[in-house]
C-alpha cells in the first residue's frame, strides 16, 4: 500500500475471525512502518475519531473545535507524510456507526494509506457502502495459524519448557488455528511443566488435561423446587 503508485485507490482491509491475532499484527505492522493506529470504541462518534487520529499525530485541538475544523486538520496532518499509513483497527464500528465516509475523505484528501482491519464480515459490510468498497485496492484475509506459527507463539510465551510438536500441532488444531486460544493453552502447558519440574512436555506427559477450546459449558441441569403453597389465613 505504502509503495502504490499515486493513482491507486488508498484502501486495504485486513479481515477474519476474532482471536486470529489482527490486532497483534497491526500493531506489529504499526512498530514496522511508522504508522498511525487507532482502534476504535464503542462510544465513539465522528468527534472522538477525528480527535484519536490527531492525538496520534501528536496534534493539539481545542475541546470545542467543530468537527469540520478537526477534519480539515486531520486531512492537512495525513498529507504531511502520504507515505505514513493509517491504521484503523475495529473498523466494522465505523461501518455500523455510518461514519466510514469520513474516513474516506481523510483518505482521498491526504493520499495517506489505510488499512481497515476487522471481523470476517467487514468486507460484507463495507459492499454496502458504494463509495467505500471500490476504493480498496487489497483485501487480505487473515490466515489461521499453522505449526510453524504455534512454534513462534510457543518461543515467545512459554520459552521456559520445550512443547513438542504433537502437543504443540494438538494445541494448534483444538484451537482452531486461533492465535489467542493457543496462546491460552501455551499457558496452560508451562503452568503443567513448571508444577512437574518437567522441561519438555509431549502429549504423553499432557496426558487428560482438557485444553482450553473457547467452547462454553453445557447448560446445567439445575434441580427445580416447588413453590410452597400459602396457607389461608
Amino acid at each position: 500500500m505504502i509503495e502504490r503508485s499515486p493513482h491507486l485507490p488508498g484502501f486495504g482491509v485486513c479481515h477474519g475471525p476474532s482471536g486470529y491475532g489482527k490486532t497483534y499484527a497491526s500493531i506489529f505492522a504499526q512498530n514496522r512502518t511508522k504508522a498511525l493506529r487507532v482502534e476504535v470504541g464503542d462510544s465513539w462518534t465522528r468527534r472522538t475519531l477525528l480527535r484519536q487520529i490527531l492525538k496520534e499525530c501528536s496534534e493539539t485541538v481545542k475541546e470545542r473545535w467543530p468537527i469540520s475544523d478537526l477534519s480539515d486538520m486531520a486531512k492537512s496532518v495525513l498529507a504531511e507524510d502520504p507515505r505514513r499509513p493509517l491504521i484503523v483497527d475495529e473498523a466494522d464500528k465505523l461501518v455500523d456507526k455510518g461514519m466510514i465516509e469520513i474516513v474516506r475523505e481523510l483518505q482521498e484528501a491526504s493520499g495517506a494509506p489505510v488499512i481497515l482491519v476487522g471481523e470476517e464480515k467487514l468486507p460484507a459490510k463495507l459492499l454496502t457502502v458504494e463509495r467505500m468498497h471500490n476504493r480498496v485496492l487489497h483485501w487480505f484475509p487473515a490466515q489461521p495459524c499453522d505449526l510453524e506459527d504455534a512454534r513462534a507463539l510457543a518461543n515467545a510465551f512459554a520459552p521456559k519448557v520445550d512443547i513438542k510438536d504433537d502437543l504443540l500441532e494438538e494445541i494448534r488444531a483444538r484451537s482452531g488455528g486461533r492465535a489467542r486460544r493457543i496462546v491460552v493453552n501455551l499457558d496452560q502447558a508451562a503452568e503443567l511443566a513448571r508444577n512437574k519440574s518437567m522441561k519438555a512436555l509431549d502429549m504423553k506427559l499432557w496426558g487428560a488435561a482438557d485444553f482450553y477450546t473457547g467452547e462454553p459449558p453445557a447448560p446445567r441441569h439445575i434441580e427445580q423446587y416447588p413453590r410452597r403453597e400459602r396457607k389461608a389465613a
